[in-house]
């Protein structure tokens, strides 16, 4: 029995060794992976900045995935199996591992770009199409750094999607369109992620997402709008969070014409000013004015001019604004007259 086993150890070590040193590999990244982790953790945590964090969350997950391959790689390389199928896997590994730096780096940028573009919204709109950008431009390069490494000349292969690249823009003028339209509004930042839009077609809401197809308007009541790219450059767009978000509001009233206009200039002036302060949305320090422009039929109208901070603060404004007022109006006797029609009987047995 010794002696079978004798026979058969260079058969057992040449399954052992490498199996062996696959463990070891592996064994040794994980503790790596752990302490090191922990330690990059520990610093990051003393930083101000967002990079190093989106880096070591980006790295940790395909760390262990490196090891694994490492693993492989040397287990073959100590096997006794042909040069040729070593190579072989050896060439595959590699392809599999530099899609996987290259899966690594795209989720790096992309998270960079979107972090980023929370502090300098101005400069670097953050949307889909950005980030799907920035992930096809790694991948390209990623992709010819493995054609490259393989002996495969990328010269033809250019020169191929070249020629075969004007066939699919005929064919895909439509996708195109929206696709160039996406970029012109990301860049011209006419139209961003967050702002409050108005279509002349009548839909408004705020803009969640600009893809490489359609921009994604979310409206009030939790619908969302989806508008071709090339559809939104063209139509007439109201953006009220440009030049910024604050906006007046304008309500319209109208009161009797016994009215003492001082004091009704007064009185609304003063719940304007206490709407300003006390209710969310308004803005502290702005004084609220009005503005008489018609003798109606039954009313002297005028306009209250308040002030919200954006665009949907108007509705709670006017909400507190109306039912204060009205409170006030009655209280010092200021009539809001229904409308009415006065028939002059004199003039119609005139007429007779």
């Amino acid at each position: 029995m010794n002696q079978g086993l004798m026979e058969n150890l260079p058969q057992l070590l040449e399954i052992v060794i490498p199996l062996v040193i696959f463990l070891l590999t592996v064994t040794a990244g994980y503790i790596l992976r752990k302490f090191l982790f922990r330690r990059l953790a520990f610093w990051a945590s003393k930083t101000s900045s967002q990079i190093d964090d989106i880096v070591i969350v980006s790295v940790k997950g395909p760390f262990i995935i490196w090891c694994l391959m490492l693993g492989i790689y040397f287990a073959l390389a100590a096997s006794k199996l042909p040069e040729a199928l070593v190579h072989i896997s050896g060439r595959v590994l590699f392809v599999l591992g530099a899609l996987s730096v290259s899966l690594a780096v795209a989720n790096i940028v992309t998270r960079l770009i979107k972090s980023f573009s929370q502090k300098f919204t101005e400069t670097l709109p953050a949307t889909t199409l950005t980030q799907n950008i920035a992930r096809i431009v790694i991948f390209g390069i990623g992709i010819l750094i493995i054609l490259n490494s393989l002996g495969i000349s990328i010269t033809p292969i250019l020169a191929t999607l070249g020629v075969g690249g004007l066939a699919v823009a005929l064919a895909l003028q439509d996708t195109l369109a929206n696709l160039f339209a996406g970029f012109h509004i990301t860049v011209a930042k006419q139209v961003r992620i967050g702002d409050y839009i108005k279509l002349e077609s009548g839909e408004e809401g705020y803009i969640s997402d600009i893809n490489w197809r359609t921009t994604k308007i979310k409206m009030l009541p939790n619908n969302v709008v989806l508008v071709p790219n090339s559809k939104l450059t063209q139509t007439i767009i109201t953006n009220y969070y440009l030049p910024d978000k604050e906006m007046a509001v304008l309500i319209n009233l109208g009161v009797h014409y016994n009215s003492n206009l001082e004091t009704v200039e007064k009185i609304t002036s003063e719940v304007g000013k206490e709407i300003m302060e006390k209710v969310p949305g308004g803005v502290p320090g702005f004084e609220p004015f009005i503005r008489y422009h018609t003798f109606g039929d039954s009313s002297i109208g005028f306009t209250v001019i308040l002030r919200a901070k954006e665009f949907v603060d108007q509705y709670l404004i006017k909400h507190e604004f109306i039912k204060r007022l009205h409170q006030r109006y009655q209280k010092e006797g200021i009539v809001i007259p229904y409308p009415i029609r006065a028939i002059n009987y004199e003039q119609e047995k005139t007429e007779k």
